[in-house]
């Protein structure tokens, strides 16, 4: 079946965080992690199925969701689990912060590798915690760990949890079996239990094989807990729904009183029945998908290299999110992400988002049809291009 990702579909005017929150008229978003395609037709269907039904009342979850979830990993990831190691919650933001309140006190730190996603500090600092970072360090723009940095931090006697993104929100990196091996050998070394946010895991490009962390022994998978949802590579955000893998039954039972006291609890009917469509129906989809999106990438790195060679991009491997250092611009990143908006009517969002290591970057989504993506690029080239 051909999927047509090359729709321009309007968003404006129906609630979309992404493209409404802009207020002036004509800006195009390529900020917040949305993409603009329809989602996939199982997925459709399926919720068309639900809402012909007429009644949309409290929902449980079915034996069919977590089967769905195990043979998903297991098939495509290589990752074996019982269904009833899966707490459901809202989303993976709410899934991260309930960790936090179940593993941690206030006044714990929790390490951080930075530029992080924007939500780990909200979701650190609303549960009284404090913040370990220890920055990515980048080698010809490409990022790595340092670990004698990360072995440092996780030494630290505040240090109680560490906070994982694999593959990482925003630089891109899809890490390898071994560096996965050497962070979970180090947080077994000090104790420090490890939250792994997996929500990019479907969105890996070639080459670049995503690795459950829980997946690498018996012994990480009790000292973590490991949160998945279809939300970000089929689109769903919107229909609230993803899974805490937790292996050790104790930790288990403390992360479900956390999300019962962050009254996270109940999920969406409709995300249940996207979910059983999606990781069900839809690898097909999602095959297409992944290769439109990496043409996309490929796109964008070689206009920044043709047009704009004094503004690298960082070599990504999944996501679908282009880290590009502006540096050259010779301006903090709020201020050049304040002006694309005013004078190019493009929104991006800029690196300090991501803690003070994203200063001087932004980052930008591809996840759109390519004529958004060139309309996007011609308006960087427009602003970039005076400071070449």
């Amino acid at each position: 079946m051909r999927y047509d990702f090359d729709e321009l579909i309007p968003r404006r005017g129906t609630n979309s965080v992404k493209w409404d929150e802009p207020k002036e008229e004509g800006v195009l978003p390529m900020w917040v992690a949305d993409m603009d395609f329809r989602a996939a037709p199982a997925v459709r269907a399926a919720l068309e199925k639900r809402v012909a039904h007429g009644i949309f009342g409290y929902a449980q979850i079915p034996q069919a969701c977590r089967d769905a979830v195990v043979n998903w990993f297991s098939r495509r990831h290589r990752w074996s689990f019982g269904a009833e190691q899966i707490v459901f919650t809202t989303g993976v933001v709410p899934a991260v912060s309930a960790v936090i309140k179940a593993m941690c006190s206030p006044g714990d730190d929790v390490l951080l590798q930075t530029p992080a996603y924007n939500c780990f500090f909200s979701s650190v600092r609303n549960n009284e915690c404090g913040f370990a970072e220890s920055p990515l360090v980048s080698a010809r723009g490409r990022y790595g760990i340092d670990f004698e940095d990360l072995e440092k931090k996780a030494a630290a006697p505040k240090t109680k949890l560490m906070l994982l993104c694999n593959p990482h929100n925003p630089v891109g990196r899809v890490w390898t079996r071994e560096e996965l091996l050497r962070i979970g050998e180090i947080c077994l070394r000090h104790g420090v239990f490890v939250v792994s946010d997996e929500i990019h895991c479907e969105l890996t490009f070639a080459g670049h094989d995503y690795t459950p962390f829980a997946s690498l022994s018996p012994a990480f998978a009790k000292n973590s807990a490991v949160c998945v949802s279809p939300s970000k590579a089929f689109n769903l955000a919107g229909l609230q729904i993803a899974g805490i893998v937790a292996a050790n039954a104790d930790v288990r039972r403390r992360i479900d009183r956390a999300i019962n006291v962050n009254e996270v609890c109940d999920v969406n009917p409709f995300g249940i029945e996207a979910l059983i469509a999606a990781y069900g129906e839809s690898e097909a989809w999602l095959d297409a998908l992944r290769a439109y999106l990496k043409n996309n990438y490929d796109e964008l790195c070689a206009f920044f290299g043709k047009n704009l060679p004094k503004f690298p991009v960082t070599p990504a491997e999944g996501t679908y999110l282009a880290w590009v250092d502006c540096r050259a611009a010779g301006m903090p990143s709020e201020e050049l992400a304040r002006r694309l908006e005013a004078e190019q009517k493009l929104k991006v969002s800029p690196g300090t988002l991501y803690g003070n290591a994203g200063e001087g970057f932004i980052r930008i989504n591809v996840a759109c049809p390519r004529e958004r993506l060139r309309a996007g690029l011609e308006k960087l080239g427009n602003f970039l291009g005076k400071f070449s």
